[in-house]
């Protein structure tokens, strides 16, 4: 059985814990978590307990993350890291560029060399903030077509927001598996080690790296109670855990460079777990659409999936929007997104088929490609578009042929050297908007 084969066999009858900020528990034997306290003198079944703590122990009760941990060794149970090289990866302060107020799109990441994994394959577009005072973000992509068999890898930097756009993944993380496909995103908290298996020959997509306050769901203020990202759609994974005595080299990223030890036994050993620092799978197309139903295209905040907040109320470190299908109904109303300049930075991405206010195809704005307008740039539809959109018959209409999404954030988007240089950097991309000409008759 081949091992994409075998990865596929692991997915079959997947369990998960739903919930969003839950206080999950789990454990993959009988009797392996304990009851009634954290650390009893001796855990259950010779286990070792163990406290991840993705927050400072005192911050308020509703922003506080940990997990408990019974497994077979603990984690200070190994030898000492040593760097190695970061490859494509990079991590805010980005000081080898300068913040560009120039509209930018690339193509997809280009084909990946054999034997790339999806740690290999990252490649980091750009970024904001500093990792060491987790302030800000970083856009990386990914490619790959090989699984991570012999290594493990764990983000201390922040969490990673995985968003597929071609091919299948099974992550194994501590807490458990997960499966993510094309359309789905997945949560890893910071410092959660997971290794990631390819379900299909090759596979391609987005991640966003989140060194600050970890994503929440956002407020719906009058919404109500509900619509948008429903808690429950979320799914944690359940115990399950290697007992595998074999070397498995441990990659951590530590202040923006990668280090690694190679350990005699795998790490994902937890048998047991509970609490609320966990990973997470959520399918987006389960996304509750809030829309107008009179006139005007609302801003595109409706559409907010995850946020993480910042000191000021209603500024986000960083959002994450999905443009999930949808009715558009608006009378007298220039239905694709309106020209924008923005305090906000965007970055966005499309996972499948065609986005509403651009030109799909060659060229364009295509699946596993990506803009940026950084803060203040101004954008919008681009002319073929606006020239449709202006002239279109205002019936409801469907938008149910494409699935983009947006990493939204506070401050400018400084690009990488690599992604500033790229060969897939679309050069000619100021020339969707050329022949918007003028129309004044006064």
């Amino acid at each position: 059985m081949s091992g994409i084969e075998q990865a596929r066999k692991t997915t079959e009858g997947l369990e998960y814990s739903a919930g969003f900020g839950n206080e999950h528990s789990s454990e993959a034997v009988t009797g392996a978590l304990p009851h009634g306290r954290n650390s009893p003198q001796r855990a259950p079944l010779g286990l070792y307990a163990e406290q991840l703590s993705g927050s400072a122990f005192t911050e308020p009760r509703a922003h506080n993350h940990r997990s408990w941990l019974y497994r077979i060794r603990p984690s200070a149970a190994h030898p000492p890291f040593a760097r190695i090289d970061n490859g494509t990866l990079r991590t805010a302060p980005f000081a080898e560029s300068v913040p560009d107020p120039n509209r930018l799109r690339w193509d997809p990441l280009p084909e990946p060399a054999a034997g790339t994994d999806f740690l290999a394959g990252l490649w980091t577009l750009g970024g904001n903030g500093d990792a060491t005072q987790r302030t800000g973000m970083a856009v990386h992509l990914y490619c790959a077509d090989t699984s991570m068999t012999d290594r493990v890898f764990s983000d201390a930097d922040g969490e990673l927001l995985i968003v597929p756009e071609r091919g299948g993944l099974l992550l194994r993380t501590e807490m458990g598996l997960l499966r993510a496909d094309p359309g789905h995103v997945a949560l890893i908290p910071r410092g959660v080690r997971f290794r990631v298996e390819l379900l299909d020959a090759t596979a391609r997509g987005y991640v966003c790296e989140n060194y600050g306050r970890p994503f929440t769901l956002p407020d719906l203020g009058p919404i109500g109670a509900n619509g948008l990202a429903n808690a429950r759609d979320f799914l944690a994974p359940v115990a399950a855990y290697e007992d595998d005595d074999r070397p498995v080299e441990v990659i951590n990223k530590f202040c923006g460079n990668l280090w690694a030890a190679t350990y005699d036994h795998s790490p994902l050993d937890v048998v047991a777990w509970h609490g609320n620092h966990t990973p997470y799978v959520y399918d987006l197309r389960r996304f509750n659409v809030i829309g107008s139903i009179s006139y005007d295209h609302p801003d595109p905040s409706i559409f907010t999936v995850l946020t993480s907040p910042s000191d000021t109320p209603g500024l986000a470190g960083v959002d994450f929007v999905v443009f999930a299908p949808r009715w558009l109904v608006g009378e007298d109303t220039f239905r694709p997104p309106y020209f924008h300049r923005n305090v906000m930075s965007e970055y966005m991405g499309l996972i499948e088929g065609a986005y509403d206010a651009k030109t799909a195809g060659k060229g364009g704005f295509v699946p596993g490609g990506g803009s940026l307008h950084n803060m203040m740039s101004a954008h919008g539809p681009d002319r073929e578009t606006f020239d449709r959109a202006s002239e279109a018959e205002l019936k409801p209409q469907k938008i149910d042929d494409g699935l983009a999404f947006m990493f939204e954030t506070r401050w400018p988007v400084t690009a990488t050297a690599q992604a500033a240089t790229a060969g897939h950097l679309q050069r000619g991309y100021d020339d969707v908007w050329q022949g918007l000409s003028r129309n004044f008759r006064p």
